[in-house]
Protein backbone atom coordinates (compact mmCIF):
# COMPACT_ATOMS: atom_id res chain seq x y z
CA UNK A 1 0.00 0.00 0.00
CA UNK A 2 1.07 3.58 -0.62
CA UNK A 3 1.87 5.57 2.50
CA UNK A 4 -0.18 8.74 3.05
CA UNK A 5 1.43 12.04 2.08
CA UNK A 6 2.32 13.01 5.66
CA UNK A 7 4.36 9.79 6.07
CA UNK A 8 6.09 9.73 2.69
CA UNK A 9 9.40 11.24 3.81
CA UNK A 10 10.16 9.41 7.04
CA UNK A 11 13.84 9.14 7.94
CA UNK A 12 14.24 5.36 8.27
CA UNK A 13 18.02 5.57 7.93
CA UNK A 14 18.66 7.50 11.16
CA UNK A 15 17.54 4.58 13.34
CA UNK A 16 18.72 1.75 11.08
CA UNK A 17 15.24 1.13 9.75
CA UNK A 18 13.40 1.77 13.02
CA UNK A 19 11.47 4.83 14.18
CA UNK A 20 10.24 5.43 17.75
CA UNK A 21 6.47 5.58 17.99
CA UNK A 22 4.77 7.38 20.88
CA UNK A 23 1.22 6.19 21.53
CA UNK A 24 -1.24 8.70 22.97
CA UNK A 25 -4.82 8.07 24.03
CA UNK A 26 -6.97 9.64 21.31
CA UNK A 27 -9.61 10.84 23.77
CA UNK A 28 -7.83 11.69 27.02
CA UNK A 29 -4.45 12.74 25.62
CA UNK A 30 -2.69 10.41 28.06
CA UNK A 31 0.68 9.04 26.90
CA UNK A 32 0.26 5.25 26.85
CA UNK A 33 3.53 3.74 25.66
CA UNK A 34 6.63 4.00 23.48
CA UNK A 35 7.71 1.32 21.02
CA UNK A 36 9.36 1.08 17.59
CA UNK A 37 8.13 0.63 14.06
CA UNK A 38 9.82 -0.38 10.86
CA UNK A 39 8.18 0.34 7.54
CA UNK A 40 6.48 -3.05 7.49
CA UNK A 41 4.92 -2.43 10.92
CA UNK A 42 3.71 0.99 9.80
CA UNK A 43 2.10 -0.47 6.69
CA UNK A 44 0.47 -3.25 8.72
CA UNK A 45 -0.94 -0.67 11.15
CA UNK A 46 -2.39 1.40 8.33
CA UNK A 47 -3.83 -1.62 6.56
CA UNK A 48 -5.96 -2.98 9.42
CA UNK A 49 -6.11 -0.06 11.93
CA UNK A 50 -4.56 -2.27 14.65
CA UNK A 51 -1.35 -0.71 15.98
CA UNK A 52 1.58 -2.96 15.14
CA UNK A 53 5.21 -2.55 16.20
CA UNK A 54 8.59 -4.15 15.57
CA UNK A 55 10.02 -6.05 18.52
CA UNK A 56 13.75 -5.45 18.82
CA UNK A 57 14.18 -8.35 21.24
CA UNK A 58 12.28 -10.89 19.11
CA UNK A 59 13.26 -9.34 15.78
CA UNK A 60 9.72 -9.57 14.43
CA UNK A 61 6.46 -7.68 14.08
CA UNK A 62 4.00 -7.75 16.96
CA UNK A 63 0.48 -6.42 17.02
CA UNK A 64 -0.30 -4.83 20.37
CA UNK A 65 -2.74 -7.06 22.23
CA UNK A 66 -2.38 -10.07 19.95
CA UNK A 67 -2.11 -12.35 23.00
CA UNK A 68 -3.75 -10.27 25.76
CA UNK A 69 -6.59 -8.86 23.68
CA UNK A 70 -5.69 -5.33 24.84
CA UNK A 71 -5.40 -3.92 21.35
CA UNK A 72 -4.83 -0.36 20.22
CA UNK A 73 -7.31 0.83 17.60
CA UNK A 74 -5.65 3.34 15.29
CA UNK A 75 -7.12 6.83 15.06
CA UNK A 76 -4.28 8.74 13.38
CA UNK A 77 -0.53 8.79 12.78
CA UNK A 78 1.65 11.86 12.30
CA UNK A 79 5.38 12.50 12.11
CA UNK A 80 7.42 15.14 13.91
CA UNK A 81 9.22 18.00 12.17
CA UNK A 82 12.40 15.92 11.68
CA UNK A 83 10.45 12.99 10.21
CA UNK A 84 12.14 10.58 12.62
CA UNK A 85 9.48 10.09 15.32
CA UNK A 86 5.85 9.03 15.04
CA UNK A 87 2.91 10.12 17.18
CA UNK A 88 0.07 7.61 17.19
CA UNK A 89 -3.38 8.51 18.48
CA UNK A 90 -5.21 5.33 19.42
CA UNK A 91 -8.25 4.02 21.26
CA UNK A 92 -7.09 1.37 23.77
CA UNK A 93 -9.13 -1.73 24.53
CA UNK A 94 -8.11 -2.68 28.06
CA UNK A 95 -4.88 -1.78 29.87
CA UNK A 96 -1.99 -0.79 27.63
CA UNK A 97 0.84 -1.82 29.95
CA UNK A 98 1.71 -5.53 30.23
CA UNK A 99 1.68 -5.01 34.02
CA UNK A 100 -2.02 -4.26 33.88
CA UNK A 101 -2.09 -0.45 34.19
CA UNK A 102 -3.70 2.04 31.80
CA UNK A 103 -0.33 3.36 30.71
CA UNK A 104 3.30 2.27 30.80
CA UNK A 105 4.12 5.65 32.35
CA UNK A 106 2.50 5.02 35.71
CA UNK A 107 4.18 7.99 37.39
CA UNK A 108 2.31 10.57 35.35
CA UNK A 109 -0.62 12.33 36.94
CA UNK A 110 -3.93 12.78 35.14
CA UNK A 111 -4.22 16.34 33.93
CA UNK A 112 -7.40 18.21 34.81
CA UNK A 113 -9.16 17.80 31.48
CA UNK A 114 -7.93 14.30 30.73
CA UNK A 115 -9.22 13.22 34.15
CA UNK A 116 -12.74 13.94 32.92
CA UNK A 117 -12.24 11.01 30.55
CA UNK A 118 -11.23 8.83 33.51
CA UNK A 119 -14.38 9.93 35.34
CA UNK A 120 -16.45 9.15 32.24
CA UNK A 121 -15.06 5.61 32.25
CA UNK A 122 -15.80 5.25 35.97
CA UNK A 123 -19.40 6.33 35.35
CA UNK A 124 -19.82 3.80 32.55
CA UNK A 125 -18.30 1.04 34.70
CA UNK A 126 -21.07 1.58 37.26
CA UNK A 127 -23.80 0.74 34.74
CA UNK A 128 -24.10 -2.92 35.71
CA UNK A 129 -23.64 -2.46 39.45
CA UNK A 130 -26.38 -2.72 42.05
CA UNK A 131 -28.25 0.57 42.28
CA UNK A 132 -28.79 -0.05 45.99
CA UNK A 133 -25.03 0.22 46.55
CA UNK A 134 -24.10 2.79 43.91
CA UNK A 135 -25.68 6.22 43.44
CA UNK A 136 -24.32 6.39 39.89
CA UNK A 137 -25.77 2.97 39.06
CA UNK A 138 -29.14 4.04 40.45
CA UNK A 139 -29.17 7.04 38.11
CA UNK A 140 -28.03 5.05 35.08
CA UNK A 141 -30.54 2.28 35.77
CA UNK A 142 -33.37 4.56 36.81
CA UNK A 143 -35.83 6.60 34.74
CA UNK A 144 -34.38 9.19 32.39
CA UNK A 145 -36.41 12.00 33.90
CA UNK A 146 -34.67 11.50 37.28
CA UNK A 147 -31.23 11.86 35.72
CA UNK A 148 -32.41 14.87 33.73
CA UNK A 149 -33.95 16.45 36.82
CA UNK A 150 -30.65 16.17 38.69
CA UNK A 151 -28.89 18.14 35.94
CA UNK A 152 -31.52 20.85 36.26
CA UNK A 153 -31.20 20.97 40.04
CA UNK A 154 -27.42 21.13 39.94
CA UNK A 155 -27.53 23.85 37.28
CA UNK A 156 -29.71 26.02 39.49
CA UNK A 157 -27.49 25.37 42.54
CA UNK A 158 -24.41 26.30 40.52
CA UNK A 159 -25.99 29.58 39.44
CA UNK A 160 -27.03 30.38 43.02
CA UNK A 161 -23.52 29.63 44.31
CA UNK A 162 -22.09 32.04 41.74
CA UNK A 163 -24.50 34.77 42.81
CA UNK A 164 -23.62 34.17 46.46
CA UNK A 165 -19.97 34.99 45.67
CA UNK A 166 -18.68 31.84 47.38
CA UNK A 167 -15.83 30.43 45.25
CA UNK A 168 -15.54 27.20 47.24
CA UNK A 169 -19.27 26.50 47.03
CA UNK A 170 -19.28 27.37 43.33
CA UNK A 171 -16.54 24.83 42.69
CA UNK A 172 -18.46 22.15 44.57
CA UNK A 173 -21.69 22.83 42.69
CA UNK A 174 -19.92 23.04 39.33
CA UNK A 175 -18.35 19.64 40.03
CA UNK A 176 -21.79 18.20 40.83
CA UNK A 177 -23.20 19.70 37.63
CA UNK A 178 -20.42 18.23 35.48
CA UNK A 179 -20.84 14.82 37.08
CA UNK A 180 -24.60 14.68 36.62
CA UNK A 181 -24.34 15.99 33.06
CA UNK A 182 -21.92 13.16 32.23
CA UNK A 183 -24.27 10.63 33.84
CA UNK A 184 -27.18 11.98 31.78
CA UNK A 185 -25.15 11.68 28.56
CA UNK A 186 -24.27 8.08 29.42
CA UNK A 187 -27.92 7.35 30.24
CA UNK A 188 -28.74 8.41 26.67
CA UNK A 189 -25.93 6.27 25.24
CA UNK A 190 -23.72 9.28 24.52
CA UNK A 191 -20.40 10.49 25.91
CA UNK A 192 -18.75 13.74 26.89
CA UNK A 193 -16.76 13.36 23.67
CA UNK A 194 -19.92 13.98 21.66
CA UNK A 195 -20.47 17.38 23.28
CA UNK A 196 -16.77 18.23 22.89
CA UNK A 197 -17.01 17.42 19.17
CA UNK A 198 -19.81 19.98 18.82
CA UNK A 199 -17.78 22.61 20.70
CA UNK A 200 -14.72 21.94 18.55
CA UNK A 201 -16.77 22.25 15.37
CA UNK A 202 -18.33 25.52 16.54
CA UNK A 203 -14.99 27.09 17.35
CA UNK A 204 -12.94 25.99 14.36
CA UNK A 205 -11.44 28.96 12.50
CA UNK A 206 -13.61 29.98 9.57
CA UNK A 207 -11.95 29.68 6.16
Amino acid sequence: MTLPDNLQNLDWQKGDGLIPAIVQHARSGEVLMLAYMNEEALRATLSNDKVTFFSRSRNQLWQKGETSGNKLELVSISADCDQDTLLILAEPFGPTCHLGSRTCFTGQEDQDFSWLFVLDQIIESRRNEDGANSYTASLLGGPLDRAAQKVGEEGVETALAALADDPSKLNEEAADLLFHLMVLLRHKGQKLDDAITVLRRRHQPKP
